[in-house]
């Protein structure tokens, strides 16, 4: 479960911007070639977040496609298949691109109305 890993590295971050503050949520974009289930994602951010400010917090996961480009027919599409082949084709002679992010783009305190949105990265 590859997912434990990037959620460890979620934790920490939301845990800076928390600065104590107890977090209700958090919206993280994930790129669909980082292959994240998002069942597996949920459980392995419950284990992460497990006695920090964060153990509570619900995560709004927003997963984004590859583009991918056919060498063979010069179609281009976008796909959530992490090993994809080109829809028109059939070709698995592709160029694939984006959707290798992972950013936190906010995060939701406790009794608060609005969110942080986190330095350096926009929504």
């Amino acid at each position: 479960m590859h997912e434990i890993g990037l959620c460890e590295g979620l934790v920490d971050l939301i845990h800076n911007q928390a600065a104590g503050r107890p977090v209700a949520s958090a919206r993280v974009r994930v790129g669909a070639r980082h292959a994240v289930v998002e069942e597996a994602f949920g459980q392995a951010f419950t284990i992460a977040a497990a006695g920090t400010a964060a153990q509570d917090a619900v995560i709004d996961l927003v997963i984004v496609p590859a583009t991918i480009e056919c060498v063979a027919c010069g179609g281009r599409s976008e796909s959530m298949d992490a090993l994809a082949a080109c829809p028109a084709c059939g070709s698995g002679d592709v160029s694939v691109s984006g959707g290798d992010e992972l950013v936190l783009e906010s995060v939701w305190f406790g009794g608060e109305g609005t969110a942080a949105d986190v330095p350096g990265h926009s929504r």
